[in-house]
């Protein structure tokens, strides 16, 4: 899965997607100017393929949503956490509302996917994490973030979880640095309570690796490791679905080789797509040296991953669900920032 450079396919862009390595694309703020204009732009790329790529955009709320303009403003999740403090069910009803509001706009552009929920645990240490985490209780993360993907369901949309296992108990950035997670694995055992909740009642289609060092376990992060993504992940909690390794162009994964070297790592581990962004000579060098991969399996899971149903933006806006859902999130967005308790 790879990035575009801008609000328009160039012919650099065209000549990469359709390349048969390349499966799929991420879109970023920067391509993005108008709801109409990246409506175009998911026309263009969904013209290049026969199947489609998967188009997908990392669009959670609070501080990671790429398209502002014309898009709701989604609260951060850790609201929904402080309000499942106070009443659950309230709570549970305002994730599945926002589910369902991103991924119905995001439909309503003919993107397929959004990385999402992030269900890390908020230990409070990890600022890249912060108020991107529903909760620090491991129960109530699996219950806001399993309504989160009803919502997403609800508009189509499949959900995919992240960071497998953990992200929320490192104090690095892995964008900048290879974070290190020392504890043993009892401790993790909570960090992955809430992907054994979604997976058994079969409320994700997706799973994204972290790019972390959890030294007790193994040596390698878990994007590069069988030990979480065909022990953990797959046998012990059964998951069937799509793998992905998160972007391989950040710091954490430079002393893993080349791009080439880090991508066959990672798919060999067992992901089924790997993202390269920001990096278009690295990711060109990556593609070229996995013209000849092919995983059957893989392409039948990353098939699931395609959005159902399309509804116009201008009949969305008028209905009294999108009226109900905005109406209902709108206190969220105003509110200056909380803690949750301890």
């Amino acid at each position: 899965m790879l990035d575009v450079e801008g609000v328009a396919l160039t012919p650099a862009d065209r000549d990469l997607l359709r390349q048969p390595a390349v499966g799929g694309v991420i879109l970023f703020t920067r391509n993005f100017e108008s709801p109409d204009q990246i409506a175009d732009l998911v026309s263009e790329i969904r013209a290049l393929r026969s199947p489609a790529l998967v188009i997908a955009v990392d669009h959670e709320g609070g501080r990671v949503q790429r398209f502002r303009e014309g898009f709701s403003p989604i609260p951060a999740m850790r609201h929904f956490g402080i309000e499942y403090d106070v009443d659950p069910e309230s709570a549970t009803v305002l994730a599945r509302q926002a589910g369902w509001l991103i991924a119905s706009e995001l439909r309503a552009a003919g993107i397929d996917l959004c990385f999402a929920p992030c269900v890390d645990l908020d230990w409070g240490v990890s600022e890249v994490i912060g108020d991107r985490a529903f909760h620090r209780d491991p129960d109530a993360v699996g219950e806001l973030a399993a309504a989160f993907a009803r919502g997403l369901r609800s508009a189509g949309m499949a959900a995919v979880a992240k960071h497998f296992p953990g992200h929320g108990a490192v104090v690095a950035d892995s964008h900048l640095d290879l974070p290190v997670d020392r504890r043993d694995y009892g401790d993790v055992l909570d960090d992955m309570r809430p992907y054994d909740k979604l997976i058994r009642n079969g409320q994700i289609a997706g799973v994204m690796l972290a790019h972390v060092v959890y030294r007790e376990m193994d040596d390698l992060p878990a994007g590069f490791s069988t030990y979480w993504i065909e022990r953990e992940l797959r046998s012990r909690l059964g998951f069937g679905g799509a793998v992905f390794c998160d972007d391989l162009s950040m710091k954490a994964t430079d002393a893993y080789g080349s791009m080439r070297r880090r991508s066959r790592r990672a798919l060999d581990a067992g992901c089924d797509m790997i993202l390269i962004c920001n990096d278009r000579r690295r990711a060109e060098q990556a593609v070229e040296s996995l013209s000849d991969y092919s995983n059957p399996l893989s392409l039948v899971r990353l098939a699931r991953l395609h959005g159902t149903g399309h509804v116009l933006r201008e009949s969305l806006r008028a209905s009294e669900l999108w009226q109900q859902a905005n109406s209902s999130l709108l206190r969220w967005t105003e509110r200056p920032e909380l803690e949750l308790d301890a």
